[in-house]
């Protein structure tokens, strides 16, 4: 591989080359140009440089998306000090929780999170910056607030005719493994991982894109940002890629209701579309699967000739439903439902799908659509290697390993748990199990990690929704599943000591609703249970007592 690039240098030349242009539009609000975003970041350094934040600390962010959280997030990686994202939807305890453990000194919030935390929860932070406008909401040294009171004077200082693209200088890192973000797969203390990801991996991903978006995607397009920043997959290539190629991003800067996405990308007409499969099938659902349901629709999808017109017009109004400007959909996160992936290969629509993972910032395997394998989640990306750890790797499935620059240093403060990550030769578990054809396309066939995906692209662990259940009334064990996209949790109660108390069935029903409600209080809304079965057999389990999860997921 060629010798790797600065990302801020990248960064650097994306603002000068598209200084005019749009860059980043909050749906519906006001667009900042590229030289907006540039003097945003520079009143964000002055205030970071006057209040002592040195290269190396940490800076977190937590808020919806947002032209604001953006800016911010450039601010803190063109300074050189390391971003610490939180997603949004986490409860106060939780963000707390990765605000102290990650040593942030700095907090960014969003209009909602900052009436939801507890700033005594956080006694290191130095102040606690609100992101709409970049008031404080606290202040804990006499520099922060002198530099934020006197923040317009001393820019006018610092650049006393006006500002230009000669002032635009960042911060190089000084290796590619220079530490740029921490991503914390969870918000809870005991399951919480900090994945420390380098300079080279956001490189890595953005080189990636080029190599195989590049040709189809051309400064001025626009793109929609609908996952959460917070999380790689939505950072990478609905962000950091598109800014760094001079494109126009929108940010929905609400929760994404198919009612919202169909409206934006109609007026938006995005160049590319980055999706979670929830979004796409809750689309297709909503407008295309009714008029297939239709007598004369069916009849004719039967007939030789004729169903080929037909699945035509239906490609085109799907494609319509998406803006109809794409170069393609590119799914990822989960897996896709296969009579939905089915139905989008049977009409020719132009989607793919990834396989990434937040220590690889994201991305693991990708193929165009044009090459796309329908059930694969492609080959190994550029930069990357992957295998699958089997005696047959083309039938019998093994844990997908991959290397390259993508892959993260290690978890923060948990040398264990890195160990276990990544062994003595680079590889990185992935914790999923999967198959790999002669062609290196490779088949996911499970998650030993359990982890399921919400709706709008946000990663829920089970076994922390179990781990607070399993303590409540008349609980044994539990598993959570996911059923479209609802979570519902399975119980095998204690029979025994209901039969003490003389409880019935109903008895028990009610009790586990009351459990429901106490739980999803205790949770961010897209952890939610909407119900909970009573299960009548204990579990079953394996030699090592967890549970056979499988078997009840499907």
């Amino acid at each position: 591989m060629e010798k790797i690039p600065s990302f801020n240098e990248l960064i650097e030349k994306s603002i000068i080359d598209h200084w005019d242009q749009d860059a980043l539009t909050d749906f519906k609000g006001v667009a900042l140009q590229y030289h907006d975003v540039a003097r945003k970041i520079a009143k964000l350094h002055i205030m970071f440089e006057s209040s002592g934040v040195e290269r190396g600390d940490k800076i977190a962010l937590c808020g919806r998306n947002s032209a604001a959280w953006a800016c911010a997030f450039l601010a803190v990686l063109t300074y050189g000090a390391v971003a610490v994202p939180i997603l949004h939807e986490f409860t106060a305890d939780q963000i707390h929780n990765i605000v102290n453990h990650s040593d942030a000194k700095l907090l960014f919030v969003g209009d909602v999170v900052a009436t939801q935390v507890d700033t005594t929860k956080m006694p290191n932070l130095e102040g606690v910056i609100y992101l709409p406008d970049y008031s404080l909401v606290l202040s804990r040294t006499d520099k922060l607030t002198y530099a934020r009171e006197h923040l317009n004077e001393m820019f006018g200082h610092k650049y006393p005719k006006y500002f230009r693209k000669e002032h635009i200088s960042y911060y190089k890192e000084q290796s590619p493994d220079e530490l740029a973000l921490i991503n914390y797969t969870s918000g809870t203390t005991g399951f919480s991982k900090g994945v420390m990801l380098p300079y080279r991996a956001l490189w890595s991903n953005a080189d990636f894109a080029e190599h195989v978006l590049g040709s189809h995607i051309k400064p001025g397009e626009n793109v929609i940002s609908i996952l959460p920043m917070a999380h790689m997959y939505g950072m990478a290539f609905e962000f950091l890629y598109e800014f760094i190629k001079g494109c126009h991003i929108f940010f929905l800067t609400r929760i994404p209701s198919p009612a919202i996405i169909a409206a934006a990308f109609a007026e938006v007409k995005p160049c590319v579309i980055i999706s979670v499969p929830l979004i796409i099938e809750k689309i297709i659902k909503k407008k295309v699967f009714p008029k297939i349901q239709d007598p004369k629709m069916r009849l004719l999808l039967k007939m030789p000739g004729i169903n080929k017109k037909v699945y035509e017009k239906i490609c085109a109004q799907v494609t319509q439903a998406f803006g109809g400007n794409f170069y393609e959909v590119i799914i990822g996160g989960a897996a896709f439902n296969q009579e939905g992936e089915a139905f989008l290969h049977q009409i020719h629509f132009r989607y793919t799908v990834g396989y990434g993972a937040t220590e690889c910032a994201p991305i693991i395997c990708y193929a165009d659509h044009k090459d796309f394998v329908p059930g694969s989640c492609g080959k190994a990306a550029l930069h990357m290697q992957v295998r699958v750890e089997s005696t047959d790797p083309r039938n019998v499935p093994g844990e997908i390993l991959c290397k390259g620059p993508n892959v993260m240093l290690g978890y923060y403060k948990n040398e264990e748990a890195t160990a276990a990550a990544i062994d003595k030769d680079g590889w990185f578990h992935t914790g999923d199990l999967g198959t790999i054809d002669a062609d290196g396309n490779v088949f996911i066939k499970g998650r030993s990690k359990n982890m399921l995906l919400g709706s709008n692209g946000q990663n829920i662990y089970p076994e922390e929704i179990e781990d607070k259940l399993n303590s409540m009334t008349m609980v044994n064990e539990s598993v959570v599943i996911q059923e479209g996209d609802k979570l519902v949790g399975l119980v095998f109660p204690d029979f025994d000591e209901a039969k003490q108390m003389g409880f019935n069935e109903s008895d028990l029903e009610n009790i586990m609703e009351e459990n429901r409600k106490q739980l999803n209080s205790t949770l961010p809304n897209y952890c939610h249970l909407s119900a909970i079965r009573l299960h009548n057999e204990e579990f079953e389990k394996t030699p090592k007592r967890s549970i056979k999860r499988f078997l009840y997921t499907h």
